[in-house]
């Protein structure tokens, strides 16, 4: 008996549909216009690091202000570059007067990563210590201190006045010791240019002392339970060495951090305190049960050591209503953008 064929034909249709309107995703998808660069950083031995860009980073730029952005735990820099766009959009600014770079620290597996590169174990990144294989021993932080040197070359930026160094999530956890931590901003001071530090959404925080809140005060706590709460990259004993060569005590840290332009900001909803991807570790839960209590806490404990050790301290603090933990949705906010990014 002959097959009907007639009566496949909206099957058919149906399958054909679905294969272009794949076809024309995969297409779509494809045009993205992130546009990655190799940036050579390092000035004793150069190495090479990638980054995406509005505007290529290996020729001269007018801008006068840069903003780096700094991903997730995904190491999805190209979607972090995207959402970078429409944060400028929504301040008013463009390619014109703003360089956007989103950085990408990477591992031996992705699909980009070289030999030149410094490349670390999954998440390793974010403590801002060394990488481990290609080029290895490279710090975290000291990337971070480079990207803030070849900023700095007036050869390359002559106009540059203002760099907003943004983190979110494990960026956010990197971001944050390097505000703590870092070095990189006092060649910047030097030569005029302004670094300012927007730490988002966290999951965990670097503390200066042994003292943690606790039933609703800040003071010791026993360390019987989790005896490693104040280890590095919850508190500052066995430090990296990045900051052992600092040779700076703990007062001392806490003044330079106090000095330094830093803004806070969290989702409102981000507040599960069994989200995928959140540091559930006692360390960590010793700081609150979620990102958005330990943001406060470590609100409240800068305030604490502010009046312990008589050094004044303003961190302005941003928790966007409606939002859980979204980096896209964070920072395309009209009223979040132009706090970021006031037009000068």
């Amino acid at each position: 008996m002959p097959r009907n064929n007639l009566g496949r034909r909206p099957g058919r249709c149906k399958q054909m549909l679905l294969t272009l309107t794949l076809l024309a995703t995969v297409l779509y998808g494809g045009l993205s216009s992130a546009a990655p660069y190799v940036m050579r950083l390092g000035q004793n031995a150069p190495y090479n690091f990638l980054a995406y860009a509005n505007t290529d980073v290996t020729d001269a730029s007018h801008a006068a202000r840069a903003v780096v952005l700094v991903h997730g735990v995904r190491r999805n820099a190209d979607d972090y570059f995207e959402t970078g766009l429409k944060l400028l959009n929504h301040a008013g600014l463009d390619a014109s007067d703003t360089l956007l770079l989103a950085l990408n620290f990477l591992t031996a597996k992705d699909r980009r990563a070289g030999n030149d590169m410094p490349l670390w174990a999954q998440d390793k990144w974010m403590h801002g210590t060394a990488s481990e294989q290609g080029r290895s021993g490279i710090e975290a932080f000291a990337v971070l201190d480079d990207v803030l040197a070849y900023l700095a070359d007036r050869q390359r930026f002559p106009a540059l006045k203002e760099v907003v160094l943004i983190g979110h999530s494990a960026g956010g956890q990197l971001m944050q010791r390097y505000a703590v931590l870092g070095e990189g901003d006092g060649r910047l001071a030097r030569q005029g240019i302004a670094v300012r530090y927007v730490i988002s959404s966290p999951s965990s925080y670097l503390y200066i002392d042994g003292d943690r809140m606790h039933a609703g005060n800040i003071g010791p706590v026993s360390a019987v339970d989790c005896p490693d709460y104040n280890r590095y990259r919850y508190g500052l004993e066995v430090p990296p060495p990045y900051l052992t060569r600092q040779h700076l005590s703990a007062k001392q840290l806490f003044r330079r951090y106090a000095a330094r332009d830093v803004t806070f900001m969290v989702g409102e909803r981000d507040d599960n305190p069994e989200h995928r991807v959140l540091d559930r570790s006692c360390a960590a839960a010793l700081q609150g049960p979620n990102r958005l209590e330990r943001q406060r806490n470590y609100l409240r404990y800068e305030a604490y050591l502010s009046q312990k050790w008589g050094i004044a301290i303003h961190h302005p603090q941003i928790t966007v209503a409606g939002v859980g933990h979204d980096a896209a949705r964070l920072l395309t906010r009209d009223s979040v953008a132009k706090r970021l990014l006031p037009r000068h």
